[in-house]
Formats: structure tokens, C-alpha cells, sequence
């Protein structure tokens, strides 16, 4: 039986393959191994693991999330490793996950476009070219993040269409002020931006709020698509929130400067099975 988890800090999606290639797909908290250590996680798993998972029976664990980087993966793999005590530990980034779960076994590139923005060029094994995002203070373009602090800052400047400045007022309640403290004194600011984008995406008729969304995935070729040798060569295949619910808007983008798209999923954890019940399937020939 194979274990497979793709983790966000916040959620994680795990599935499991048993033997016949039957799929059982269960949630846990998410791990990021910035954040918490290996007796968490191993404590947080062992509450949460359905019972139907049958730990004494899984060969394999790939566990793919944030923050997972060779400095880091000894805290997932220790803890992991003590509830799976049979099985084979790998330890791998989120954007791993979604070069496999987007391209499978060929190369090409892949991004995610969620809270954060990350891409690369995939050789169909591994993960060989990434342009570093820079997070969402310095960079992050075309990132939930990103296109909610272009509506914030749009907002507090009152260059936001007054009829939409009352609908942001009435919605969500947010002073000036409040919006100041919230974004320099709050830890985890970048998800209180993102949150933002859900009004972007509900006012896309609005010229000026649909200006905002476009601005920021030209910003996203920009500063990290175009960056890469012959990015026209590829076709552009993206996972995330953002990817997903502006797919069409990504898409006019991605034609704008040459590039033809390829697949736009939400959540990577269906592509990621179907990758490895292929490698299941070709071990057994």
C-alpha cells in the first residue's frame, strides 16, 4: 500500500493505494515542518489517521508540503517513519507535488498559484530550474496574496471606484486602520491578503477591480515565467486556488504572451494518485 499526502501549514490532503489500485482520499491539519516538530506531528497523525488506514500494511509514504527542503524533511520523515514503521519514507516540496500531479512523467513547466506563487521546469523526474518566489512581502506575483494586497492597497488609497469601496466597507467592515495593523502586525498576513481575492474574483465586471486581477498575472509572467529560457516552448500548467477560480483570465494571459496552456487544477492530490497507481501498474509488467 502507498501513503500519499500533499500538505499545505494549514490542511493536508492525504490518499491512500492499496493493492488492487482502490483509492481511499482522507484530510488531516496540515504540517509544516517551519512550524511544528516531529513528536506533533506524530501525535497530531496518530489521532487523525482513519481507521480503515492499515499502518502495519503501507510499503510507501511520500509526503510532499511547504516548507519541506533538505534542511527540513528529517522532522516529516521522523515522524512518519515512527507510525510507518514498515515502510519506505520520501520526503518532498509542494512544488514536486504539482510538477507530478501536473505533468506526470513528462517534462514541462508547472506552477502553483494559491496563497504563494511557485514554478519551475520539471524533466519528468525531478524538479530542474525554479525561479525563488521571494515570498509574499517582495514578490509572490499573481498569487492570492498578491491580488488581494493590489485590492487593499487600491482601497486604503480610495482608488477603488467608490460604488466598490462601500461594497468592500460592507463586506468585510475594514477600516484604513484596521487593515494597517492587520497587515504589519499579523503573523500569518499573507492569508489575511489572499483572503481578499474571493471579492476580486465576485467583481470581475467591475473595469477597474478585473484591471487589478490582470495586472497582477502580467506581473506573474513578468517577474518569473517569462524568466525562463524558452518559456514559449512550454505549455502552462498551474495548480491552486487562484489557477483554478481565474482559469480563463490565466489562460487570455498565458495567449498574450505566447504561451499555450495545458492543465489547471485546483488540488494536486488526484494527480499525484494517478501518478503513482501508473508507477504501480508499470512495476507490475
Amino acid at each position: 500500500m502507498i501513503l500519499i499526502a500533499d500538505s499545505g501549514s494549514t490542511k493536508a490532503n492525504w490518499c491512500l493505494i492499496g493493492r488492487e489500485r482502490e483509492v481511499l482520499y482522507f484530510g488531516t491539519e496540515g504540517y509544516n515542518p517551519y512550524y511544528v516538530d516531529s513528536q506533533y506531528i506524530r501525535q497530531s497523525l496518530h489521532s487523525a489517521l482513519p481507521a480503515d488506514v492499515p499502518r502495519a500494511e503501507v510499503t510507501e509514504v511520500h509526503f510532499y508540503g511547504a516548507g519541506c527542503e533538505p534542511s527540513t524533511e528529517m522532522v516529516i520523515s521522523q515522524a512518519l517513519g515512527a507510525l510507518f514503521e514498515r515502510a519506505a519514507i520520501s520526503v518532498g516540496s509542494d512544488l514536486e507535488a504539482a510538477a507530478k500531479a501536473l505533468l506526470g512523467n513528462q517534462p514541462g513547466f508547472a506552477a502553483i498559484l494559491g496563497t504563494g506563487t511557485n514554478t519551475c521546469i520539471y524533466d519528468g523526474a525531478t524538479v530542474t530550474h525554479s525561479i525563488d518566489p521571494l515570498g509574499y512581502m517582495l514578490g509572490d506575483e499573481g498569487s492570492g496574496s498578491y491580488i488581494g494586497k493590489k485590492l487593499l492597497i487600491a482601497y486604503c488609497r480610495e482608488y477603488l471606484p467608490l460604488p466598490m469601496r462601500q461594497q468592500f466597507l460592507s463586506t468585510y467592515g475594514l477600516t484604513k486602520e484596521k487593515i494597517m495593523e492587520r497587515v504589519y502586525k499579523d503573523p500569518l498576513a499573507n492569508r489575511f491578503c489572499a483572503g481578499f481575492a474571493k471579492f476580486v474574483k465576485q467583481h470581475l465586471d467591475d473595469d477597474f477591480v478585473r484591471g487589478l486581477a490582470e495586472d497582477a498575472f502580467h506581473d506573474f509572467f513578468n517577474a518569473l515565467v517569462c524568466h525562463y529560457p524558452g518559456y514559449a516552448s512550454y505549455t502552462l500548467n498551474c495548480v491552486g486556488s487562484i489557477a483554478f477560480h481565474f482559469a480563463d483570465m490565466l489562460k487570455e494571459t498565458a495567449a498574450h504572451y505566447g504561451m499555450a496552456t495545458g492543465r489547471i487544477i485546483q488540488n494536486p492530490i488526484q494527480g499525484l494518485a494517478e501518478y503513482y497507481q501508473q508507477a504501480m501498474t508499470v512495476e507490475s509488467k
